[in-house]
């Protein structure tokens, strides 16, 4: 089975709603700034690139970039979640960083490398706003406040990518689902996930048995109430509690060297 055809069968419930994640629909799409990115650009940045975004909604379950595809766009979120996962030869997969509103997919297309060997899944439904990755090029080549947002934000990614290797080797599978729902929780407005178990499974590259007897050790404690293609956090200070040092060196990193839009995350 090829990658594409096996990511498709993982990250596809062809339920008419995407992935696992209910999908969103908008009457008034919601504005570019709800990108925290977007909104920490001085005024006249921000107004040169506006021009240039386009709005494109995001349906769970499909891929911004393949493995090895050229990136052309830069998607800058505003709603929903995009997970870069890497696939194996042998069709096993797991998911080494998570976007949501407070970034950016698409950073080889700016960086010199144009692609890399994941793919960008969006695993919750959500908006984004695209530009030509030429012509974000063209703007950093003119803006050093726009290069200097991006770089700090790339090194937070990095810090995330490193993180969660360690974490997925060295804790608990109960610790990686608090990381998991917790990185979750900080990109969306709701405590009500729409995730199964399966899937929460492909994405942390675990068998599906442990997340389902991590979740109930979870529920036994109060913390969340799972149920059908549902996961409701009942209690955010206990999930926390319960997490590895994995998450605050993360979110610490994220608050450090972004602007103080970012404090607004979680």
């Amino acid at each position: 089975m090829m990658r594409e055809q096996f990511e498709t069968t993982k990250l596809h419930k062809g339920n008419g709603k995407g992935f696992f994640f209910i999908g969103c629909d908008h009457d008034k799409p919601p504005a570019p700034t709800q990108n925290l990115l977007l909104a920490a650009l001085p005024h006249s940045d921000y107004e040169r690139l506006l021009p240039y975004l386009t709005g494109v909604p995001l349906m769970a379950g499909s891929t911004l970039h393949g493995a090895g595809n050229k990136e052309n766009y830069l998607y800058f979120l505003v709603e929903g979640r995009v997970s870069r996962i890497h696939v194996l030869a042998d069709g096993a997969q797991a998911e080494f960083a998570v976007t949501g509103r407070e970034g950016v997919i698409g950073l080889p297309a700016i960086l010199g490398g144009e692609s890399m060997p994941s793919y960008a899944i969006i695993s919750e439904s959500g908006y984004a706003y695209r530009i030509e990755s030429s012509r974000l090029k063209t703007m950093l080549e003119e803006n050093g406040a726009v290069v200097q947002l991006l770089l700090r934000y790339t090194q937070a990614l990095m810090t995330q990518i490193a993180q969660n290797c360690v974490c997925n080797r060295h804790h608990t599978i109960e610790q990686q689902l608090c990381r998991w729902l917790l990185n979750s929780l900080d990109r969306t407005d709701t405590n009500d996930l729409g995730v199964t178990h399966e899937a929460i499974a492909a994405l942390m590259g675990v068998r599906r048995e442990s997340v389902t007897e991590s979740m109930s050790y979870l529920k036994k404690r109060g913390v969340i109430q799972p149920s059908r293609g549902h996961v409701v956090v009942l209690d955010r200070q206990r999930l926390e509690a319960s997490v590895c040092e994995c998450y605050s060196v993360v979110k610490r990193e994220y608050d450090r060297l972004l602007p103080e839009q970012f404090l607004k995350l979680s």
